[in-house]
């Protein structure tokens, strides 16, 4: 690809949790592609998506809790695949689940998902993904109807299926991340995923008996009345992609519409949350 993107060159301290929640603020600000570096980040996004008061509404550079410096620059003609396999390195989840790269050894583990992350989100490293995988490893998927919300790479959904959902759907507003899905699905050979482009809107009268959605707080909380319009009784509802302090809100919304709410993992001040329709 061919394009003209504007790069920042990010110094955080302290590192961590610093980087996650800046790679956090920046995805929704319209960043597409993050290295980390060991005093922080690169982040990137192209031009014609940029402005330059990109970075007012990135609450962490006025947070006292880090001190963040930065530069940018202009660059032509970046090689993703490169840049990916100089910093991406494999993870391991509970000893059962490995995600890694074309390029990356084989581990043997009993659920082995092959991603080639490019630009879109989800390759298991942020805390939010790797938390919706600890709970499609803990929670049963044999036979089920799954939406993954966001999908990102199509992580949680490839999971889902290897842990025996029957049919499932992937949806991304973006279109990068849509052709990344369609990719690592046949990467991985799935065969019950079926991926879209678009929003919440595409739901409709579907119904599902899990929902999967790792976005951010604001579209969870907007999107949650056809979330639920889509479960029946027994439902199950998994959110992430929002901070411990945000529980309560969508603890409350999700109250207001009938779920329960089961339990929630915590990683880094981030949340993911499962709620089930009684």
């Amino acid at each position: 690809m061919s394009q003209v993107y504007i790069g920042y060159d990010f110094k955080v301290n302290p590192v961590q949790p610093g980087t996650e929640i800046l790679i956090a603020e920046l995805g929704y600000a319209g960043f597409e592609s993050f290295v980390e570096t060991e005093e922080g980040i690169t982040a990137y996004i192209q031009k014609e998506e940029w402005n330059p008061n990109i970075l007012e509404e990135i609450h962490i550079l006025n947070s006292g809790e880090f001190k963040i410096e930065y530069t940018f620059s202009e660059i032509e003609q970046i090689n993703w695949n490169s840049e990916w396999e100089k910093n991406f390195d494999p993870i391991e989840v509970d000893g059962k689940c490995s995600v890694r790269a074309p390029f990356h050894p084989i581990k043997n583990f009993e659920y082995e998902i092959v991603i080639e992350p490019k630009m879109s989100f989800g390759t298991g490293h942020h805390e939010t993904t790797f938390m919706m995988l600890q709970f499609i490893l803990e929670n049963n998927f044999e036979g089920k109807t799954v939406l993954d919300m966001g999908c990102g790479t199509a992580v949680l959904a490839i999971l889902a299926e290897m842990r025996g959902a029957s049919k499932l759907d992937a949806i991304d507003i973006d279109e990068w991340c849509f052709e990344n899905s369609l990719e690592n699905i046949q990467r991985n050979d799935c065969e019950n995923i079926s991926v879209f482009l678009g929003d919440a809107t595409l739901l409709g009268d579907k119904k599902y008996d899990v929902i999967i959605a790792n976005i951010n707080r604001n579209i969870l909380l907007g999107d949650m009345p056809a979330y639920r319009k889509c479960l029946d009784k027994g439902g199950e509802l998994y959110l992430s992609g929002f901070y411990n302090e945000d529980l309560p809100i969508i603890k409350e919304a999700c109250n207001n519409l009938g779920f329960t709410f089961v339990e929630n993992k915590e990683k880094n001040k981030w949340v993911a949350a499962k709620f089930k329709i009684q």
